[in-house]
């Protein structure tokens, strides 16, 4: 139950994340939904580290928010899709499985 919660915690991060450039764009209703989903992000994050190791929670939690926000980014706003960019998001994915398969 934790680890969905971690899984849970890192989807709220990256709608917040998306909101912060929605806010930048003038977008007000995007503050209300960024201090609800980054809230909700931060207590599952709280829950899941209870009963996991903080730095493998933290590590997966930021490895999805940072891949998700940057596949978003890519997919909603046309940011860069080079072969790079996708080698290092599939690293930092591999690396936030693989904390989880040792944890």
């Amino acid at each position: 139950m934790a680890w969905l919660a971690v899984l849970v915690a890192g989807v709220f991060e990256v709608i917040g994340v998306m909101n912060i450039k929605r806010l930048a764009m003038k977008k007000w209703d995007a503050l209300v939904i960024l201090i609800v989903t980054f809230g909700s992000s931060l207590a599952l994050l709280s829950y899941a580290m209870q009963t996991l190791p903080m730095g493998t929670v933290y590590g997966v939690w930021t490895g999805i928010g940072t891949a998700g926000s940057t596949i978003m980014g890519m997919m909603l706003y046309g940011e860069p899709r080079d072969w790079k960019r996708l080698l290092f998001i599939s690293m930092i994915l591999a690396s936030a499985v693989g904390l989880r398969l040792i944890t």
